[in-house]
């Protein structure tokens, strides 16, 4: 019965905190999977080099992961999504349980190649969710002094997209000199932040993947699939 203090309440649907659910009844055993975005289509982008340092660290780590290439994914709803670019990146998505996304700062804000890849992943395909219980991780590239404009609207574009987003970040301010010839990231206590988000990046994915099933559970989702549907 519902409770007369609570009259817009449906107790029956409500779900306190259930410890036992927080510990999962079995625990996946393969290794964390990682797709990565950057956001910046020169042939030398500094957020691409970034992206490929965190990717080599997160493999040191034991994780697997995956680069997205941005080249060729049209602008956003000017094509099907059964576009193959499209695909790719929606399939990525299923596949991963964290995410790294680094874009230059541009304008003081992100840049439209980043922007248009998280565009294309929606908060739902059908009964699929591409980004809901996934743990992310933000970077940026600046050409410039320090500034925190694009992580910070990296982890506002995150969380709408129902992502676990980690306290951690990387900024890397005047990115043309944190690099050598090879495209390799030179020592420094930028590339120590680096290591820093990366290493947080994987505690996260390893506790929380088993139980983002139970972490994203809602109330107002199991309402709206005990309501009856209209009539047509």
């Amino acid at each position: 019965m519902d409770d007369a203090r609570f009259p817009a309440l449906h107790r029956g649907r409500l779900a306190p905190p259930d410890l036992a659910r927080l510990e999962p009844a079995q625990r996946a055993t393969h290794p964390p999977r990682v797709l990565l975005l950057y956001g910046s289509l020169r042939t030398r982008s500094y957020s691409r080099l970034l992206i490929e340092e965190a990717a080599r660290l997160l493999d040191l780590m034991g994780a697997e992961t995956r680069i997205f290439d941005p080249r060729d994914l049209p602008v956003t709803n000017s094509v099907s999504p059964d576009h193959p670019k499209v695909k790719e990146l929606r399939a990525l998505s299923m596949w991963s349980e964290a995410q790294v996304w680094c874009s230059p700062e541009l304008h003081g804000a992100i840049t439209g190649v980043i922007k248009n890849q998280i565009d294309w992943i929606p908060l739902e395909m059908g009964a699929l969710r591409p980004t809901q219980g996934r743990v992310l991780a933000v970077m940026q590239v600046s050409g410039g002094s320090q500034s925190f404009n694009a992580v910070n609207t990296l982890r506002l574009l995150g969380r709408w997209m129902r992502m676990v987003v980690i306290p951690n970040q990387s900024s890397v301010a005047k990115a043309y000199e944190q690099f050598d010839d090879a495209g390799r990231m030179l020592a420094s206590p930028y590339y120590d932040r680096v290591v820093d988000v990366m290493e947080e990046l994987l505690r996260f994915t390893w506790l929380l993947r088993d139980r983002a099933a139970y972490l994203v559970d809602r109330y107002s989702e199991r309402s709206d699939a005990e309501r009856p549907l209209p009539d047509m």
